[in-house]
């Protein structure tokens, strides 16, 4: 099934002509800009925004990435960080970063005669709350991975065969999503939150998140490595090196990470106007 999911994916490739792929290092992303090369050689170019929800590492490795499997990589500045309806928070605030990005590829695309525009969402966020995907249809980009019917675990498995490193990569999300909504979003509080999580992975974390609430840094790890933090030792080295970047306190959430831990809680999920 897969496979046959595959040749529908090349298929759709092919009817959009000159594809600019938005492009992240994520698991979809990365796939999909491979495939999109393989597809369309020089009639595919994967885009990436950076911007300081974006950490440094990441950015490192997705441009690594497209290096090692010889599809071209163009890195373009987004400043999402400028529009007060991002920087406030709400709850739909990936439709505003969705949208500064959507636009910058457009006016590529408009200069550069690039026919299509597609981006990595996949069949398994159906039904998830995904304010971006509406400021995709606004800006008629398309979603080819989902439109054939491709899910996150066979995203991973064709990844797999493929030889992408990004096969059995944890979700990672902007450093943005570690806020809670209605704390605004600065450039000190990012920086602060990508230290964090850099000192974890460090110290042999595999998926990690901070989630920053003002002075206090909740850590979520997987669930397999919440034992790691029955060391007397680590405990104290995490804590001192977050305190140090500028964390009052640190703590640890028993439940470990799970995807969209950000948005429990929300009911009538005010501010999503979109």
């Amino acid at each position: 099934m897969s496979a046959e999911k595959l040749s529908q994916l090349q298929a759709i490739l092919r009817t959009g002509g000159r594809t600019l792929v938005a492009y992240s290092g994520g698991v979809d992303s990365v796939f999909l800009a491979k495939v999109a090369h393989d597809t369309l050689a020089g009639n595919a170019l994967a885009v990436i925004a950076d911007s300081p929800s974006l950490p440094r590492r990441e950015l490192a490795e997705a441009l690594e990435i497209g290096q090692q499997f010889g599809f071209p990589v163009h890195v373009i500045q987004t400043d999402e960080m400028a529009d007060g309806e991002y920087a406030s928070n709400p709850t739909n605030r990936c439709y505003f970063c969705k949208s500064e990005l959507f636009t910058k590829l457009t006016i590529i695309a408009v200069a550069e005669g690039w026919q299509t525009i597609v981006y990595g969402e996949n069949a398994s966020d159906t039904g998830d709350f995904r304010p971006g995907s509406t400021a995709a249809q606004e800006f008629k980009v398309r979603a080819p991975l989902k439109e054939a019917g491709l899910t996150k675990a066979e995203i991973r498995q064709l990844s797999g065969q493929l030889g992408l490193p990004t096969a059995d990569k944890p979700a990672m999300a902007c450093l943005s999503s570690r806020i809670p909504y209605g704390e605004p979003v600065t450039p000190e509080t990012l920086v602060m939150i990508e230290a964090a999580e850099n000192f974890l992975r460090d110290a042999g974390f595999h998926e990690v998140r901070v989630r920053h609430h003002r002075n206090v840094a909740r850590i979520e790890v997987g669930p397999e490595e919440l034992n790691r933090f029955l060391d007397a030792d680590l405990r104290t080295k995490v804590t001192q090196a977050l305190q140090k970047i500028g964390y009052a306190y640190v703590t640890l959430d028993l439940l470990g990470y799970r995807r969209g831990s950000g948005n429990e809680g929300l009911t009538d999920r005010p501010g999503n106007r979109y």
